[in-house]
Formats: structure tokens, sequence, C-alpha cells
């Protein structure tokens, strides 16, 4: 079965529903798994080659959000002890955005908490995002639910690419906000894409969705034709409403990325968040699985993987840094 959906991938047809059902019934106790990560493999390289895009970012205004999304330290609903500042400076973003360019890494995201940038916090980001452009990276920001006027300013600026999560299922997506709803994130995702930006659009897995929901976001994200669908795994941090919850297995997890390259042969399938904290030692082979980018670096509030390690990883694997 999952030699002929391989085959089909390879030969330009899209998956059905109906097959990445298939695809995600395969166990991790099965053997077929490995054929899975095989098969993963194989369509990433055909599609995407052997370059691994790096991307890195840095918390430009952290905590004191009103949102109560369940599975984030920043959220109105969390107690988890972070720092909490407001926007920092052109400088301070430039310093760390000159030195991802130093390690080798293409793309850097500036991120801000909050439902939204206020328009204050805008401009100052749009006059950033124009240095950062200067710089010779490819910037990119995450700033929540922006309108298509405030997203235009921001491509003017010199902004390559916006990041939105879909974070889960329109079904599931209930589950884990209240404060802002499935709807909005797509109309400020398809707002991205009306002003001619590059899209970045994902989810968190591990809040206790099901393969259906993991499912129909993957066709959700190919249905807006995003071009990075960004795979975070779920760190339970201490103080959110989601600290008891059990991360996922990692052979799970790297079957969440296969699915995904199958599923959307053609994109940048880039792990994110939680990849050190769930995967481990498990960490290389999410390139055998599919995967062809990385967030590199450290994430908002946690730890990730240093510039160097992963560089090294890369290389390792065979791979170029592209």
């Amino acid at each position: 079965m999952i030699t002929g959906l391989e085959e089909k991938v390879l030969s330009g047809f899209q998956l059905s529903q109906r097959e990445a059902f298939s695809l995600a019934s395969v166990r991790t106790t099965d053997a077929e798994l490995h054929r899975l990560f095989f098969a993963a493999a194989r369509v990433r390289e055909h599609f995407r080659g052997k370059r691994i895009d790096l991307c890195s970012i840095t918390n430009a205004k952290s905590g004191a959000c009103s949102e109560d999304c369940s599975y984030c330290a920043q959220s109105a609903k969390s107690n988890a002890k972070i720092p909490v500042y407001p926007l920092v400076s052109e400088e301070a973003v430039i310093e760390k955005a000159l030195e991802a360019k130093e390690a080798g890494v293409k793309r850097f995201c500036i991120v801000t908490s909050g439902k939204k940038a206020g328009e204050k916090e805008l401009k100052a980001i749009a006059a950033t995002v124009k240095k950062v452009r200067q710089t010779g990276l490819l910037p990119c920001a995450t700033l929540g639910l922006l309108d298509r006027d405030e997203l235009s300013l921001l491509m003017e600026s010199g902004l390559e690419r916006y990041h939105h999560n879909l974070e889960t299922s329109e079904r599931f997506f209930s589950e884990v906000c209240s404060t802002h709803s499935y709807s909005e994130k797509m109309k400020t995702i398809e707002a991205a894409k009306s002003v001619g930006l590059s899209l970045c659009s994902g989810g968190i897995f591990g809040l206790g969705e099901s393969w259906q929901d993991r499912v129909e976001m993957a066709f959700a994200l190919r249905d807006l034709d995003v071009d990075s669908i960004p795979i975070n795994f779920l760190i339970a941090v201490k103080g959110t409403p989601m600290e008891q919850r059990e991360p996922l297995h990692p052979l799970e997890a790297l079957k969440v990325i296969s699915l995904y390259r199958l599923i959307l042969p053609e994109k940048e399938v880039r792990v994110c968040g939680g990849r050190r904290q769930t995967l481990g030692e498990f960490s290389p082979m999410v390139f055998m699985a599919g995967a062809d980018s990385v967030l590199t670096g450290n994430y908002l509030t946690t730890t990730g993987i240093t510039y160097e390690d992963d560089i090294r990883l890369i290389k390792t694997c065979g791979l170029e840094v592209g």
C-alpha cells in the first residue's frame, strides 16, 4: 500500500483524504512504519533535493498576552514563569539577526506576543524588517491577526513571508483556544496571500488531537497553498493548562512528519518547536522522515538546538545547508 501511494505522489498526483487516513493507520509498532519513512524521504529528495532550509526566530515582545491558548506559556491562562517585556529595540533585533546570518541561517522571523501588533508597534517592526532585509536575510514575521492593509505595510518594507499557524483542525480548535476563532486565522492567512506574501502556516501536535484532526489540517494547508508548514510538538510547560500532557512518542512524531511530506510533497516541511524535547536521540531522523527545513536556535520561551549542532547534524546526514 505504501509503495503504491509513494509512486502516485512521485508521479505528480495528490493523495486523497482516504489514502492519507490509510497511511495514518500504520502503527508505530509495525515494520511498515519504516517503509513510510523511506517513502517520505524519497519524496523529499525528489521534490526538495538535498538542501535543508534553516530559519531562526527572535521573541521581540514576550508574555502578557490576552489570548487563552492552552498550550502557550505566554497566554492569559498561563502561570508559567517566563520573561515579560514590551517590544524590544531595533538594535536588539538586528543583533539577533546578524548572529543567525553568521551561523548560516537563511530566514529570520520577528515574533511578538498578543492577539496582534498595535499600530505603533507595527510601524516600528516595519522599519526593523527593512533593516533585516538589508543584512541579506529573508525576513519573516509572526504578529498575530493582521489585516490586509497592515500586511501590505510589512510587505512594502521588505517582508518576505508571514507566519500564522492554524494550530490544529477546525473541528478541534475550540478545545485549545476560545478568545479568537479558526475563521479569524483563515482570514489572516488569506489576507497575507492576497498582498503577495509567502505563507508559513502549520500547527502543534500532541494537544490531544486525533489523527483525523492531523489529516484535516494537512488538507486545509494544501487548499491554502502555503509555502512552509511548521510542525511543532507540544512542550508541556509547567504553569500552562497542558502541563500534565504526555509528550508524543518519538516514532509518532516522525510519523506526523512523514504523513505531511506525502500530503504536501512540494512544500517546505519545517520541524520547529519541541524537536529536542519530543524527539531526543531520534532528532537526526527528521530528514529521513521527510523534513527539508528546521527552526534552529532557541524558541520563544524554551530552548532549542544550537546553530552549530544543527549544521553538524545536516552535514552528518549527507545533506546541505540551503
